[in-house]
């Protein structure tokens, strides 16, 4: 069992890194987007961000979406959320829990993760070029009731419920393994009014084998496996 100390020091991690990253956007011009759709594309992207590292996320891939490069958070700045165009930054505190979070701004990379939909599929590229495929799951958006204070709660627009920060962090960074994406939602001028998270779960290779590869196609392979 953890002492108390670990649990508090675990805790105030999570503080420092969820609390802020629920708080982190910024004003700066979008890009403009140039993903394909086609399986050349993808084999080309993977090419592009290939290091020769097995156990580095490298890039992230939506079809007829984006395209884009992904990089680490900086040892000890949980809060980091890079500003370069075209980068999304890996979570640290997410993968200390056993799942995949990504996160850019919405003026930035971000601004294409409202373009994503449930049922598409997401790819992950490795630095040795293995890719990991996950299905978009669900699409969660958050107002913050108090969107310049980190201890804010948020309320689900859809479902009109209010959740803590923490119970925020658990509900979508935690649980069974997944990938999540996040980025602010920006109303009526305010960059921080609030948040969208995209949780995506993992496709296996043998739904990818299938002959019809369409995200329709396999999201109705997985239903039926979940009744089966």
């Amino acid at each position: 069992m953890a002492s108390r100390f670990q649990s508090t020091q675990f805790k105030n991690r999570i503080s420092a890194g969820s609390l802020v990253i629920l708080l982190a956007c910024v004003l700066a011009l979008p890009m403009t987007a140039y993903a394909k759709g086609t399986p050349s594309a993808l084999e080309a992207f993977v090419e592009s961000v290939k290091d020769g590292n097995a156990a580095s996320l490298r890039g992230v891939y939506v079809p007829n979406v984006m395209a884009f490069t992904v990089e680490q958070q900086p040892a000890g700045y949980p809060g980091y959320v890079s500003e370069a165009d075209s980068v999304v930054t890996q979570f640290s505190i997410a993968a200390e829990v056993g799942n995949i979070g990504l996160l850019a701004h919405n003026t930035h990379a971000g601004a294409f993760f409202s373009n994503i939909q449930q049922g598409n599929l997401i790819v992950l590229v490795y630095g040795d070029g293995h890719t990991e495929t996950f299905m978009v799951q669900s699409i969660q958006r958050y107002q913050a009731l108090d969107p310049y204070n980190p201890y804010s709660q948020f309320k689900d627009v859809d479902a009109q419920t209010t959740l803590t920060a923490e119970d925020l962090f658990n509900k979508v960074y935690r649980g069974d393994y997944h990938l999540t994406l996040q980025t602010c939602i920006e109303n009526n001028g305010n960059a921080s009014w609030g948040r969208l998270f995209i949780v995506a779960v993992p496709v296996d290779n043998a739904l990818l084998a299938t002959p019809d590869k369409s995200p329709e196609a396999i999201a109705a392979l997985i239903a039926r496996r979940h009744l089966q």
